[in-house]
């Protein structure tokens, strides 16, 4: 599986201030001014380097590791050999490692693309949740990723519109955080989006269901089956076939998805590389994860 991650740096300082800060181009500048959760594990990554063209975050997209324990997804995502990472694992009993400062860009997200977001990583920090993609998620991973996702909303100005799955940046290639993940739990708390239904629609429901889900931010290049697919995952589970009026309803009640700004203009139009990855079956992306 490769070389083993270092052993956690106990007491090393994590600032929570982390929107004041200046820019950090990596693991080995800033070690005394992290920017992440309070109480995290500190366990640094390799598998890092700046965000492109003074991006800050701005979305966050939640992942399943896909492997069977938490020691097993936490030497791939150390291991360079890989290219893969993220800011957060969160293991299925509460515990919390920080393995990429947030000002850092980490390599979880690979080729894909949200509303006008073509470089994934650069604008976001990417949750790992310890689980195997076949089973519910465990109680204490998931009041842990609240508390988590409630301090980086915070920290970036996050809103719970810009709380995405692997499988909405990238629908086709990646089914993460699956259909077992709660997205309704994480609504109900204010971190994740509910369409408002009795709102003042954003486009005639009757609109080609294409350029519904586009609005919406399903803009990767995939087909119109797998985006619909994406959709449904969070805010329909168990629809199936073409999609209808309820699909159409709903995309016509989400916000619009993440246009170009002065923040994150200079990652906006820059593609990454294709979807090859190096990891075994699961959502952890290696090889072009880095792109």
């Amino acid at each position: 599986m490769g070389r083993r991650p270092a052993r956690p740096q106990d007491g090393a300082r994590v600032d929570s201030a982390g929107a004041s800060g200046g820019d950090i181009s990596g693991q080995e500048e800033g070690q005394g001014a992290r920017v992440g959760e309070p109480g995290a594990i500190w366990l640094p990554s390799p598998n890092a380097g700046a965000r492109r063209g003074g991006a800050r975050p701005r979305l966050v997209v939640l992942h399943y590791t896909a492997m069977e324990t938490a020691a097993a997804a936490l030497e791939r995502l150390c291991d360079p050999t890989f290219a893969v990472s993220a800011h957060y694992l969160v293991g299925r009993d509460g515990r919390l490692w920080q393995l990429v400062c947030e000002r850092a860009r980490a390599w979880h997200a690979g080729a894909g693309a949200w509303g006008a977001v073509r470089d994934v990583n650069s604008a976001s920090i990417g949750i790992e949740i310890d689980n195997s993609g076949r089973a519910p998620f465990a109680e204490p991973a998931m009041a842990r990723l609240e508390a988590l996702l409630a301090g980086v909303m915070a920290r970036w100005r996050i809103g719970p519109e810009s709380v995405i799955g692997h499988s909405d940046c990238a629908p086709g290639r990646k089914a993460d955080p699956g259909p077992r993940f709660d997205w309704r739990r994480l609504a109900l708390r204010g971190l994740a989006l509910r369409p408002d239904t009795d709102a003042e629609p954003g486009l005639d429901p009757s609109s080609d269901v294409g350029a519904l889900l586009a609005r919406a931010g399903w803009t990767a290049e995939a087909p119109l089956e797998a985006r619909l697919a994406a959709f449904r995952a969070r805010f329909r589970p168990g629809g199936e076939g073409p999609a209808d009026a309820a699909d159409r309803a709903l995309l016509a009640a989400l916000p619009e998805g993440p246009g170009i700004d002065t923040v994150t203009r200079g990652v906006m139009d820059r593609p990454t590389d294709g979807p090859t990855d190096g990891r075994m079956d699961g959502a952890i992306d290696g090889e072009t994860a880095r792109s």
